[in-house]
């Protein structure tokens, strides 16, 4: 199915009765990475699942989208598609939409799974550093940009040019302040062995929350599909609460 919504082209699907459930899926990656989760919350729910705008078959942006971006965007779907006040079901990337969505929209509860939040302030890196002068000297501008595709992590080498800024934005942005306005019940399933969002993310994010806790699961960023059947039963419970 598709919906248009701030001049991108979504692609959903939706299944399922009852109580709405909404999964976001992380940075390049599409419906389907949702849908071992989605399929069998089908029985008792409601479920959507979008591709978020610049992945999978949903058009990108025309222009550099904040997050924030991301969040309205979710909240004219909704209105378009009949969703209200859904359970969000976020991974990594939609994960931290799921944070900023609930921070100011009505939601019954959050579900984050490797979900990066606080960020900690840092000085330049030695590969930002050398962009930097790269940038600075005649005729190097253009090597500059070559440059950051080949010492960029692997999500922005497979960007284009507009999805690369908004990554820039996105991974640069704190969302303790957003956390803190979360005001209903929020589980955190993280991988012990998640590198791209450390288990200490998760301990710093439940720590925010007014009503958070977390479970740690074997695995990686993908901890929730490692441990799928574990998830199911545990969202089971949750869910119902």
């Amino acid at each position: 199915m598709k919906a248009c919504v701030k001049n991108v082209e979504l692609s959903y699907i939706q299944y399922g009765k009852g109580q709405d459930i909404v999964l976001l899926h992380g940075w390049g990656q599409n419906i389907a990475m949702m849908e071992p989760l989605g399929k069998p919350l089908s029985q008792k729910y409601r479920i959507t699942i979008l591709d978020l705008p610049g992945f999978g078959e949903s058009t990108e942006p025309d222009v550099v989208w904040q997050l924030e971006d991301y969040v309205e965007c979710l909240h004219l779907f909704f209105e378009q598609v009949g969703v209200k006040t859904p359970i969000l079901i976020g991974h990594s990337f939609g994960g931290r939409i799921a944070i900023f969505y609930a921070s100011m929209y009505a939601v019954k509860k959050v579900v984050l799974f490797g979900a990066p939040c606080v960020r900690a302030k840092t000085g330049p890196t030695t590969k930002e550093k050398l962009l930097k002068k790269a940038k600075q000297l005649p005729l190097l501008g253009n090597f500059a940009e070559q440059m950051k595709k080949h010492i960029g992590s692997t999500d922005y080498k497979n960007a284009t040019p507009i999805m690369r800024n908004i990554l820039v934005n996105t991974v640069n942005l704190d969302l303790s302040s957003k956390a803190k306005n979360i005001k209903v019940p929020t589980l955190l399933i993280w991988g012990e062995q998640d590198s791209e969002a450390p288990i200490e993310d998760a301990k710093k994010l439940e720590a925010l929350l007014e009503d958070g806790a977390l479970i740690v699961l074997p695995g990686t960023h993908y901890a929730y599909l490692e441990n799928l059947p574990r998830v199911l039963a545990i969202l089971d419970k949750f869910l119902e609460g």
